[in-house]
């Protein structure tokens, strides 16, 4: 720890940050659009309406752009975890790059295969080959996603490995336990289904704008349909998702539930903060952010955690100085106890080196008694306080987004009300709000990503790796430039992808 270079490490945490939230900016919109591109030429298929197969093409092509720019950033992303995060890549490789792999040989080759069809096989192939080829890329997609967030997931709560000291590095010892890890698998359903939303607002707002320009309505309107129904199913599916969530982090990650929800001092019977602001940026002596303003509801934090209305929810106060009436171990001990398993593990290599194999056996039982605790050795003489997340950041992004989602259910709900009574062109302030709303969708998701990787933080893998030994030794200043190259270049994409997509939507008006 006193020869680690804070700049090194806050700057290779930022710049991936920024790969990942742009490239995020992407994905959603993929995951989501190509199943309701694949409904709409299904509804062709099944009509033989040629409106349904004029509007599928104008929708595959605001895929196709969105696609290619985010295929960009999402390599640079990938060969970040060997240039900026090499330790990472050494101890955990044999784990992460598994599920990696398999997404680029199953999921995404399938996804490019299959979007050439898509693409340019319109009176090529069969009607319903192209349909087959419609909806295996909006599964290939989705199935990208799985691998990503399974390894993402493993992060969270690493599962299904053993680590061999003769190596250095962590092995997968089950692949099973790994795929099902009910982290990974809620984390999957969570992402996925709330991505559906952002495509949901993006496809209703576009044909919003339609109705609203009183320009190819007929599009507008059929769109809007298919949209509406697929978002409103989205959401439900997204707060059922989410609130499972919030158990698998209270089982396994307790102070990121903590963060969330700006919970210093655990209780029985514990609050749920609405909402809340925080004053003073000083913490008092306890490293507390005080609120000047909060709704609580009574009991709802138990519940929404451990499904019980008395059940004790710990507080960072209690994670980091320990309770024992609960039978919560400090962070200091635990500091101790992986210091106990770093100097083990360096005895056992010593002993074994030189020959000494009885005490090299010693020094390892010894490590494997604390190898839970490994991570946290990394702090030893600092303070234990290092080890809490952002608190601020974590609260605002997770009330942020379940405040949107709210929002959103009532957007869809309205729509599809206002459609089944037949004055949806009527309703004007509705569809304006619709369209103004896809920003949002945006918001709510990248939101949900800041809780997800600032609410673990310092970890890497929790528990187990601290971004401060994830990184890769190089040169500060060479991750400030690629930082600052990243950012100009993706911010490049992201102006051309709006261009270009309002253009073909202007177009479309004209038309």
């Amino acid at each position: 720890m006193n020869h680690i270079d804070w700049e090194l490490v806050n700057w290779s945490r930022a710049q991936f940050a920024l790969t990942a939230m742009y490239h995020w900016l992407f994905v959603p919109l993929t995951l989501g659009i190509t199943f309701i591109i694949a409904i709409m030429e299904t509804i062709y298929v099944k009509t033989g309406d040629e409106k349904w197969k004029e509007i599928t093409k104008f929708w595959m092509k605001l895929f196709g752009i969105n696609f290619a720019i985010g295929v960009a950033t999402g390599i640079i992303m990938e060969f970040e975890f060997g240039t900026n995060w090499s330790n990472y890549s050494w101890f955990v490789g044999d784990i992460f790059g598994a599920p990696l792999a398999i997404e680029g040989i199953m999921a995404f080759f399938m996804e490019s295969t299959f979007i050439a069809v898509m693409f340019f096989g319109w009176d090529k192939v069969s009607k319903k080959f192209h349909l087959l080829s419609s909806w295996l890329v909006a599964l290939g997609s989705n199935l990208s996603a799985l691998w990503i967030l399974v390894a993402n997931g493993w992060m969270q709560h690493p599962v299904g490995m053993e680590f061999n000291p003769d190596t250095m590095r962590n092995e997968m010892i089950d692949f099973w336990a790994v795929l099902m890890n009910p982290v990974a698998v809620n984390k999957f359903l969570h992402t996925v289904i709330s991505s559906y939303i952002v495509a949901s607002l993006f496809v209703a707002g576009v044909s919003a704008w339609f109705i609203l320009k009183k320009k190819d309505v007929v599009l507008g309107k059929r769109s809007i349909l298919v949209a509406t129904v697929f978002g409103l199913l989205a959401t439900i599916g997204t707060m059922w998702s989410g609130d499972e969530s919030a158990r698998q982090v209270a089982k396994t990650q307790p102070m990121k539930l903590a963060a969330m929800e700006g919970l210093y001092q655990g209780d029985r019977s514990a609050p749920l903060i609405a909402m809340g602001i925080f004053g003073d940026p000083e913490k008092d002596e306890h490293h507390r952010e005080k609120f000047i303003f909060e709704v609580k509801i009574p009991m709802a934090l138990s519940y929404l955690a451990f499904l019980q209305g008395d059940a004790f929810v710990p507080g960072i106060n209690d994670l980091v100085h320990g309770n024992k009436k609960e039978g919560i171990v400090s962070y200091q001990e635990r500091i101790n106890s992986g210091k106990i398993a770093i100097d083990a593990l360096g005895n056992y290599i010593k002993f074994k080196k030189s020959g000494d194999l009885v005490n090299a056996e010693k020094e390892l039982a010894t490590f494997r008694n604390h190898e839970n605790d490994f991570g946290y050795g990394y702090y030893f003489g600092k303070d234990p306080h290092m080890l809490i997340p952002n608190v601020k950041m974590s609260f605002y992004s997770f009330h942020i987004m379940v405040i949107l989602g709210t929002w959103f259910l009532v957007l869809f709900a309205l729509l599809f009300y206002k459609m089944i009574k037949g004055n949806l062109e009527k309703s004007r302030t509705l569809l304006r709000l619709t369209l103004w709303s896809i920003p949002f969708g945006y918001v709510a998701s990248q939101a949900g990503w800041i809780v997800a990787e600032v609410g673990r933080q310092p970890w890497t893998i929790q528990n187990l790796l601290p971004n401060i030994a994830a990184v890769s030794q190089i040169d500060a200043y060479s991750v400030q430039i690629t930082f600052f190259l990243f950012l100009i270049i993706f911010t490049t994409l992201l102006i051309a992808e709006i261009k270009i997509m309002l253009s073909a939507i202007k177009n479309r008006t004209a038309h």
